[in-house]
């Protein structure tokens, strides 16, 4: 694939950027004019994947949140979240609807919602160093051939 344009952020993880995140990254993907429920998958992958960094990956501290979007030809957009938070130990176990690893009023949905609103997603982490959260969309609007 044929990268067409690029962002790349750093967030910290505080739960105020989860908002701005989102409309950065759907800003920078409204080149591919995108229907209001592609935009909103979009919001909604990104609010799960950066909230899962705050919650999650920091736990207690203020870390980096570091996000890159990148449109590709054909209307390919590849949104990657990334943290050097504490890592998962179990993806696989992470992955499963409902499991939360801090239980309380969250849910367990995140990665399947994630995963419910991209055309591809992978999730790679390692205890002690981070979670890199990518997901791929195509979008039905304008493509760069």
């Amino acid at each position: 694939m044929k990268k067409i344009n690029q962002m790349k952020m750093i967030l910290d993880s505080y739960s105020v950027n989860e908002g701005f995140s989102r409309v950065a990254v759907s800003a920078f993907a409204s080149q591919l004019d995108m229907t209001v429920d592609e935009l909103g998958d979009i919001k909604t992958i990104v609010s799960e994947a950066v909230t899962n960094c705050i919650v999650h990956a920091y736990k207690e501290k203020i870390g980096k949140i570091y996000i890159t979007c990148t449109v590709f030809e054909n209307g390919i957009l590849r949104v990657s979240v990334r943290d050097r938070g504490c890592g998962i130990p179990d993806v696989k176990k992470a992955r499963e609807p409902l499991y939360t690893s801090v239980g309380g009023d969250r849910s367990g949905l995140g990665f399947s919602v994630m995963e419910s609103f991209s055309d591809k997603l992978s999730v790679r982490s390692k205890v002690g160093v981070g979670t890199t959260v990518t997901m791929e969309k195509r979008i039905s609007g304008k493509k760069y051939e």
